[in-house]
């Protein structure tokens, strides 16, 4: 069987950082790496799901909304994937949307989005002030990123 591409990735020299992880057709995926792998430094299920709310709301209300596929947490607890429609949204773009969001989290002021039974079926590990201190993190560690330093 054929390793994924994902896979022939060097986890133990990876960075945290923002990177192109895959084109498939129009869909562009960027590895959001908060975390380096391997080191036990993992997010939370409670900063994972709570960053996800915020940044997937401020993603689908942004100017760039209609090129939003998808905003989640990786599996391995180390990051996020963030899809897109390349058609409408360049890499440059993007990057600079990514910038944009993270530093709104970390600035987000009021009550957590979808933090309710009918809006989440697991709303009650949902907390505002770990999503934009994750926010605040990422936003750094992004802070100067550009599309030259997609590459893994």
């Amino acid at each position: 069987m054929e390793r994924i591409a994902s896979f022939q990735v060097d986890h133990n020299q990876l960075q945290p950082g923002m990177y192109l992880s895959r084109r498939d057709g129009q869909v562009v995926t960027f590895d959001l790496r908060f975390k380096k792998p391997n080191t036990g430094d993992l997010l939370t299920n409670a900063e994972l799901h709570s960053v996800e709310h915020i940044i997937a709301t401020l993603l689908r209300n942004s100017k760039a909304k209609d090129a939003v596929i998808y905003f989640g947490p990786m599996g391995c607890q180390t990051g996020f994937y963030f899809l897109f429609d390349g058609a409408q949204l360049s890499s440059k773009d993007a990057v600079a949307l990514v910038k944009e969001v993270f530093s709104a989290g970390a600035a987000f002021a009021g009550e957590m989005p979808g933090k309710s039974p009918v809006e989440c079926g697991n709303y009650i590990n949902l907390d505002v002030n770990l999503a934009r201190t994750q926010c605040a993190y990422y936003s750094g560690i992004i802070r100067d990123w550009t599309v030259e330093k997609l590459a893994y």
